[in-house]
């Protein structure tokens, strides 16, 4: 039986997404993701909350445990039968269109009032220039440098002179 990692791999290619790109769509770091892959670590709910907020119709079932198919919506095409659901073409789909008319209502058009704190002054401002200036300084020497790791132990490298 295919392990969720091997599904989420499925879908990556699916989507013909390089690792990379991938995770990037998810918001997740390519390591992070290389290491589910490998299997050092195991997805957690973090991963399969953004895959189903990047691909809204994928089927969790299936993404989790393997049930079912990959998407939702293919399951609705399975139960109508090849050939037998009308309607259902790329072509019949309806996609949402931006409206041109002429006469359509704008919240604040030419002839509308338009309310005191949303009105741009028209007076002339006076130009305002930051100039830098660069102070002497004595130039700095780095005297130790500090390395902090995640046991809690640490080491400090000093420069010879």
């Amino acid at each position: 039986m295919a392990e969720m990692k091997d599904r989420i791999r499925q879908l990556m290619e699916s989507q013909h997404m390089t690792q990379q790109v991938f995770a990037q769509t998810l918001g997740i770091s390519s390591a992070s993701l290389s290491s589910i892959f490998t299997g050092r670590t195991n997805p957690t709910l973090k991963h399969v909350e953004a895959i189903k907020h990047r691909f809204p119709d994928i089927n969790l079932s299936w993404l989790m445990f393997g049930d079912g198919p990959m998407q939702l919506n293919t399951e609705q095409e399975n139960e109508q039968g090849e050939g037998e659901g009308e309607g259902n073409t790329v072509s019949d789909v309806q996609e949402p269109s931006l409206d041109f008319d002429e006469n359509a209502s704008v919240p604040y058009s030419a002839h509308s009032t338009i309310p005191e704190e949303f009105k741009v002054d028209d007076r002339p401002h006076s130009r305002v220039i930051n100039g830098v200036k660069f102070v002497d300084k004595p130039q700095r020497k780095i005297r130790e440098i500090r390395v902090f790791y995640d046991d809690m132990s640490w080491e400090a490298f000093v420069p010879q002179k």
